[in-house]
């Protein structure tokens, strides 16, 4: 059994006292000694759990089969993946995350990765870690990618290395919130690009924050593909019951 219990370091200690944590879940100040979520928000983020679709990670309900709709209907690139949280329960946490400038968050979401997939990270058999990136207009005017810092905090934990810029985003592509799949699917096209060092990897995992058609994470692992990667697979924070 792994010790999932945060252990803080003297310097860590210190940085709190100073910058005191806020909770990911409530975004209120942590108080001490309650690691990186406050005791009230404990039971509240809502896990994507069994049965769920054996290619998304979606949520299943009932006696639905082993995929989820969308899943049955079109063909997807990359190899499978899973989802932490569902959408509506993380919904505002992942936004401070992603525009608000919430940079810890990214520990907390890697460690409940962690935590809640480890076992299925072992049954991958990945020798790298990639982050979906951001277009660098994006990366200049937010400061980061959120992609990209759980992916770091998550290599710390779990030993596989993180390939943050073998992927670049070279396309600025309009918000796919906006677009339906085939809109999503154009709008994707040539907006990635590979770098020679891809050679060296064999199966590899994709880090999102979230995953609503799956888009996106094609046209990833088809660049990947097309430069000999076997398998890809994905992680996202969150998925949507009905996206």
């Amino acid at each position: 059994m792994r010790n999932y219990e945060t252990r803080f370091t003297v310097k860590e200690t210190l940085v709190n006292l100073i910058f005191p944590r806020r909770c990911p879940v409530c975004d209120e100040i942590v108080p001490a000694g309650e690691g990186l979520i406050c005791r009230q928000c404990q039971p509240r983020p809502q896990y994507i759990i069994e049965p769920r679709c054996r290619r998304c990670g979606k949520q299943l309900t009932g006696d639905t089969g082993l995929f989820c709709r969308d899943c049955t209907q079109r063909r997807h690139v990359f190899d499978y993946g899973y989802a932490l949280y569902d959408y509506q329960s993380m919904q505002k946490s992942i936004y401070r995350f992603k525009y608000g400038g919430r940079c810890e968050y990214a520990m907390f979401y890697a460690q409940e990765i962690y935590r809640r997939l480890w076992d299925e990270i072992c049954m991958m058999h990945a020798d790298s870690i990639i982050p979906i990136p951001v277009h660098q207009s994006r990366l200049r005017s937010r400061g980061y990618n959120q992609a990209g810092l759980v992916a770091t905090e998550l290599s710390k934990l779990i030993g596989i290395p993180v390939y943050e810029h073998l992927v670049q985003r070279i396309k600025k592509t309009i918000p796919q919130k906006e677009l339906n799949i085939q809109e999503r699917q154009n709008n994707l096209k040539k907006a990635f690009n590979i770098s020679a060092d891809v050679v060296k990897l064999n199966k590899t995992i994709l880090i999102d924050d979230i995953y609503t058609t799956g888009s996106t994470l094609d046209a990833v692992a088809l660049e990947l593909k097309k430069q000999g990667v076997e398998s890809v697979y994905f992680i996202t924070l969150c998925i949507g019951e009905g996206i």
